[in-house]
């Protein structure tokens, strides 16, 4: 992901097509220490491509991607959510009790 990150630093800073130089010059100067073959490869990679295409390209791949179960839940009905929800509580009592008890000696013993 670094030399990604490098690619797109040189790219903004007005290189067009950073070379593997570009690219270790600029991981260099934050002390990262440069693998020449990933860089290589990188450099290769993105060669000639528009980097707002990539990018665009890349949101349209995650935008299709789904994230998350929140939607089952919701879609299911308050009769499914009930359940979960008194978990929840259970969970907050066991929290709470244990809570207590650790603030009585904050973590540890006095004469331990």
């Amino acid at each position: 992901m670094r030399y990604v990150a490098a690619y797109l630093l040189a790219v903004l800073g007005g290189n067009e097509n950073p070379s593997t130089k570009d690219l270790e010059k600029i991981l260099s100067s934050v002390g990262v220490e440069v693998d020449a073959e990933r860089v290589k490869k990188v450099v290769s990679e993105l060669n000639g491509k528009s980097i707002n295409e990539l990018i665009e390209q890349g949101r349209e791949k995650l935008s299709s991607m789904p994230a998350g179960g929140g939607a089952v839940a919701a879609a299911a009905g308050p009769a499914a959510t009930a359940p979960a929800a008194a978990a929840e509580e259970k969970k907050e009592e066991k929290k709470k009790e244990e809570s207590e008890s650790e603030d009585d000696d904050m973590g540890f013993g006095l004469f331990e």
